[in-house]
């Protein structure tokens, strides 16, 4: 980047996450375009692990921040990525410009930081502009009468104070999270949620050499997960379901096993909906931290906070103190989820706001292009959230299928041209309709629950409606007849017609089965592993088999084994 396009890119992504990084590292293998920017608000990077950059080191089944944190480094600077990124850069507005068949997209730089000094807001003109904020992004603070002023500290669980000390602090905790360090807490629980074992656990270090020096093996692995969380779809699909009855099964066993002698407990935190309808939560812990002597769940509902009080309701409408004395309160209470741009102003054609747009509700073509948006892209935009899956994949597909759409943008700036691609309002309306009547019979709209997936209104704006296969499949190709095409390069989108993006596929395929030999020694402790890849039926299903000193290996075994001496 130099002078001359400093404030003029032909790609601005707004984010610098998991999705912001995907979208430029596609940007770079698929369009081999450098002429790009991330826009980062905050002063770093953020996020989780790729397919294409899977990493064989993980200490643990679920690693933790720092690990993550180390991977995505990694990443960035392999793909270089930094020299892209502005951090503590904002942005405030994007217009788009028909005359120009640009964006003019208006940022802000943090006070206090380098950029402000020599200019604090400024324009980036750009030819294709993409969202990467995702749906997780801006914290949603509880309305209660009297938040604004509890006398003590006040904190988002999403915007912790890691300078404030809680030990030997009485704590009030509104949503379901748990501070474990703490004189006393109090969890304001609204509703409860199904939990399902997590099953963390170290990964040895043999097996972490194994995943990096015995080809084949970590794909396997993976393939298995893949496998397996795509099968949960059943409990989204019906509440009748096997897997819905499996997993209601394993929460109410687990529950009754890690708190058995507080039935108190087990009646409050037992849902009365069907599982799907909120959020699972994964965790090998959750009803053991309720279950402390320092801990009270609190279920009836909050009136209003005075002072270092919280009051809820009593009997006979009567309002009563929990307490009077917290030192915290801990607002576990999400994201605005439904305002997926917030607080960005989005300016299309004729000047229609992104807000008039979705004052029904948030909806695009895919749940990537928006109406009267011009070369928009968004990455992990409505409904494609997940209930049963990993989020990666689907935002991996987004980034294919919005590199598709950018490429005759690209095509036509190298040649002095301009091009525009709009979802046609028809197909996002027949697409959205057919999403809408799906979901309608999902899980996901039990109405005796109210989940961050739907609007006030009710419609659930944020979630897929089949599995993560089915979705990659439909995003493969890039047909521009689904596009109002304009500009002075329209020819670069009409005579391709369609743009193949393809997928990325971890799911198990037909082939051989792989076979590890180790020696006696080594067998044992590798079957009694805890981790996923040390239990023998999960590595059955993806295709492993491990063997102790297989005495001899003849030409008929070896027809249908891969077979791997690993000592």
């Amino acid at each position: 980047m130099g002078n001359k396009n400093h404030t003029n890119a032909a790609v601005v992504i707004i984010g610098g996450g998991i999705s912001g990084m995907c979208m430029a590292i596609d940007l770079l293998k698929r369009n081999k375009c450098r002429n790009f920017i991330i826009l980062e608000k905050s002063a770093g990077l953020g996020g989780t692990c790729y397919s294409f950059a899977q990493n064989p080191d993980w200490t643990r089944e679920y690693p933790g921040q720092e690990e993550i944190l180390a991977y995505l480094q990694r990443v960035a600077q392999e793909y270089q990525l930094l020299q892209h990124f502005r951090f503590n850069t904002e942005v405030v507005d994007a217009s788009w410009d028909k005359g120009a068949q640009k964006w003019m997209v208006q940022v802000k730089t943090a006070p206090g930081s380098k950029e402000a000094e020599y200019h604090p807001d400024y324009e980036i003109k750009t030819d294709f502009l993409v969202s990467a904020v995702g749906q997780l992004n801006v914290p949603h603070w509880p309305e209660i009468q009297g938040i604004e002023n509890f006398n003590g500290k006040k904190m988002h669980s999403a915007r912790w104070d890691w300078s404030y000390d809680v030990a030997d602090k009485k704590i009030a905790l509104v949503g379901n999270e748990i501070a474990k360090v703490a004189k006393h807490v109090t969890v304001f629980q609204r509703t409860p949620n199904w939990v399902v074992p997590r099953l963390d656990a170290p990964v040895s270090a043999t097996w972490r050499n194994i995943y990096r020096y015995v080809p084949g093996v970590m794909a396997r692995k993976r393939a298995a997960i893949m496998d397996f969380r795509e099968s949960t779809y059943g409990f989204i699909e019906s509440a009748d379901s096997d897997m819905s009855k499996l997993y209601t099964s394993r929460s109410k066993e687990m529950l009754h096993t890690q708190l058995p002698d507080r039935p108190d407990l087990q009646e409050k935190l037992i849902p009365k909906y069907q599982l799907g309808c909120k959020r699972i939560i994964i965790s090998d812990d959750y009803f053991p931290a309720l279950g402390q002597d320092n801990v009270t769940l609190e279920t009836r509902p909050i009136k209003s906070i005075d002072g270092s009080s919280v009051k809820v309701a009593g009997d006979n409408d009567e309002v009563v103190s929990a307490r009077d004395d917290y030192d915290l309160l801990v607002c576990a209470t999400g994201f605005k989820t439904v305002d997926f741009m917030h607080p960005i102003q989005l300016f299309g054609k004729n000047g229609h706001h992104i807000g008039d747009v979705w004052k029904d509700g948030a909806k695009a073509f895919y749940g990537i292009t928006v109406e009267d948006m011009p070369n928009f892209g968004m990455l992990y935009g409505p409904n494609t959230n997940l209930g049963h899956n990993s989020i990666i994949l689907m935002i991996e597909a987004q980034s294919r299928y919005i590199n598709g759409l950018i490429t005759p943008v690209l095509e036509a700036r190298k040649k002095g041209k301009a091009l525009s691609l709009t979802p046609k309002k028809e197909r996002l309306e027949e697409y959205n309709a057919q999403l809408q009547k799906e979901l309608r019979n999902s899980t996901f709209n039990d109405p005796n629950c109210q989940s961050w997936y739907k609007n006030e209104k009710g419609i659930i704006t944020n979630n897929w409606s089949k599995t993560v296969v089915e979705y990659q499949k439909m995003v493969q190709d890039v047909n521009f007849e689904d596009y109002v095409v304009d500009g002075s390069g329209i020819d670069e989108a009409e005579r391709r017609k369609t743009i193949h993006v393809g997928r990325v596929k971890e799911e198990s395929t037909e082939g051989k089965k792989m076979v590890i030999v180790f020696p006696g020694a080594l067998q044992m402790p590798l079957m009694l592993g805890r981790s996923g890849i040390g239990n023998p039926d999960i590595l059955k299903k993806a295709g492993i088999e491990l063997v102790s000193d297989l005495p001899a290996v003849g030409e008929n075994y070896r027809e249908h084994h891969l077979v791997i001496r690993a000592y």
